[in-house]
C-alpha cells in the first residue's frame, strides 16, 4: 500500500513539472510532453515492474505446484483399483487363476 503513495507522488510531481514546461514562456508543449514521459512514467512503471518481480515468482511457483497437484491426483486415480465387481480379472481380490494348467509328464 505504501508503494502506492510513493507512485501518486511521483507522477504528480512529474505532471506538475510537465505543466511548468508547458506554460512557461520558452517552454513548450512537447518539451512538457517529454518532460512526463522521462521523468513520470518511464521510471514508475520501471520501478512498479521490479518491484512486482517476488509476487510474479510467487505467483509462478504457487501454479506450478497446482499443476503438480493435480498430476499427482491424476496419477492416483489412474493407479487405483477398480471397483469391485466391475468383472475384471483379478480385481475382486480373488486369486489368480492361471490360464493354461500345468502338463505333466508321465515318469
Amino acid at each position: 500500500m505504501f508503494i502506492h503513495l510513493i507512485v501518486i507522488g511521483w507522477l504528480y510531481v512529474a505532471l506538475m513539472m510537465a505543466v511548468a514546461e508547458a506554460t512557461n514562456t520558452t517552454g513548450t508543449v512537447l518539451g512538457a510532453i517529454f518532460t512526463f514521459l522521462l521523468y513520470g512514467l518511464a521510471p514508475v512503471a520501471l520501478v512498479v515492474y521490479l518491484m512486482g518481480t517476488p509476487g510474479r515468482r510467487r505467483a509462478m511457483r504457487q501454479r506450478e505446484a497446482e499443476a503438480q497437484e493435480a498430476a499427482r491426483r491424476a496419477a492416483t486415480e489412474k493407479a487405483a483399483p477398480p471397483v469391485a465387481g466391475s468383472g475384471l480379472p483379478d480385481q475382486d481380490g480373488e486369486a489368480a487363476a492361471d490360464a493354461v494348467p500345468p502338463v505333466r509328464k508321465e515318469p
